[in-house]
């Protein structure tokens, strides 16, 4: 492994640093990677202090780094490293105990960008390929991610992870099959309820685009950079919703807390399906509710669904709802994951399309691949609406970027401003 020149840095393979302080899991991990076309290990330490020391002297994309470590840890040496590096992605690698769940999301809230559950044996770690399959994935999609904010080309490699779909393709492909979406509220009238919402805004557009309540309105092409097909945006459900169902991967679970701190408390129940490992979402739960102050529990079966409470998916399972409006209750599902995800986005969003009818308001945050999609379509076939995460914003704009380029969304925003969108829907003050 040669180290890698500034001027080296073009389309090629995204470069890697590998960080553990066990020499077999550091040289199991170089080559799983190092055997992907679109990936190269440029180089491999032993500790925190040498990564920090070697990020100094190559050029460096993505960090794999191990959290407990000799002479420095992975969350020490993680400040050290993004501030140095302020746009290097790290995904820290743990095993899958409560104490490393913890350090790991506290990681994430000072620069990771996000986390994979190590085997926690060797044999696992070479026979297992869903470990291969995410840490490949998680890797490209950071990767890309940088580079697109770089303006730097994606590797030439035609290789592509089944966990890192062309969401973006395939929506653009719907749209332009299908035509834009028929919307069949009536125009804005002169202060109506609706004259006052906040812009929404398309991602990669200086110009604010107004929720859409007439004829299809598509944003304008960027001015450079890669042509995107249009994205519409379709008219705001009048109905205040009954739910807010929220979807996140990468990224997610800083952007929940943001998102949910901001919000603060509201009378409808908020059902959430983060992509995360069992342990993990246990700990969420108990982050956002100090993050918060909303209860906030993991979802468990038969476990009633109140209003003014948060329910996070448990990992390992597919969280739905049962019952009725007026009596919801946690149904929890170990059926095969759907997008290579358990839990997933999609059956959260059908249980309650069945319950909720148009009065489920859903909102897609950041992340790879296109969980969410299928479910956000069942949604807006019944008449209600979605939110998604812009992209310049987004850790990894694949959730969001799904909904937003099929023409699904009422509305595309920065982080910030979703919530006070929300609020406003939720609760018709100021509109």
């Amino acid at each position: 492994m040669a180290d890698a020149s500034p001027s080296d840095l073009g389309g090629g393979p995204y470069r890697v640093m590998v960080c553990d302080d066990s020499a077999v899991i550091r040289g199991l991990i170089a080559r799983a990677l190092d055997a992907d076309p679109d990936i190269r290990v440029v180089v491999t330490v032993a500790d925190g202090q040498m990564a920090i020391d070697a990020l100094a002297r190559n050029d460096v994309e993505v960090c794999i780094l191990d959290i407990e470590m000799p002479v420095m840890d992975g969350l020490t040496a993680l400040p050290h490293l993004v501030q140095h590096q302020p746009d290097l992605q790290v995904i820290v690698a743990s095993t899958l105990t409560r104490r490393n769940a913890e350090i790991s999301l506290k990681a994430l809230s000072v620069g990771a960008a996000d986390y994979i559950s190590k085997p926690t044996t060797t044999v696992a770690l070479t026979a297992g390929n869903d470990f291969k399959v995410e840490l490949l994935s998680k890797v490209k999609a950071l990767g890309a991610s940088r580079r697109r904010i770089r303006g730097i080309p994606r590797p030439n490699a035609a290789t592509a992870s089944p966990l890192v779909p062309p969401a973006a393709t395939i929506a653009a492909a719907r749209v332009a099959a299908a035509g834009p979406a028929p919307v069949t509220a009536p125009a804005r009238a002169s202060g109506s309820l609706f004259s006052r919402l906040p812009p929404v805004v398309a991602p990669n557009h200086a110009t604010p685009i107004a929720p859409r309540l007439g004829a299809p309105r598509a944003a304008a092409l960027p001015a450079a950079g890669t042509v995107k097909a249009p994205i519409s945006l379709r008219a705001m459900p009048r109905e205040i919703p009954d739910v807010l169902a929220i979807g996140s991967s990468t990224g997610g679970p800083q952007a929940l807390f943001t998102m949910l701190a901001a919000l603060g408390k509201i009378s409808q129940p908020i059902l959430i399906t983060q992509h995360m490992p069992a342990t993990f979402t246990t700990i969420l739960a108990e982050h956002i509710a100090r993050a918060t102050g909303i209860p906030t529990v993991e979802g468990a079966e038969g476990m009633a669904v109140e209003r003014g409470k948060i329910y996070v998916a448990p990992g390992e399972f597919h969280m739905s709802i049962e019952g009725s409006a007026s009596q919801p209750v946690i149904k929890l599902l170990k059926t095969p994951p759907e997008n290579f995800c358990r839990p997933s986005v999609n059956p959260m969003l059908r249980s309650l399309v069945k319950l909720y009818g148009k009065r489920v308001l859903t909102v897609i945050l950041t992340g790879m691949g296109q969980d969410g999609l299928k479910g956000a379509e069942e949604a807006v076939g019944v008449g209600g609406a979605i939110i998604a995460q812009d992209e310049a914003s987004s850790v990894v704009w694949g959730m969001p970027g799904a909904v937003a380029t099929a023409g699904l969304c009422s509305a595309v925003l920065p982080l910030t401003e979703i919530a006070p969108l929300i609020r406003r829907l939720v609760t018709r003050v100021g509109l």
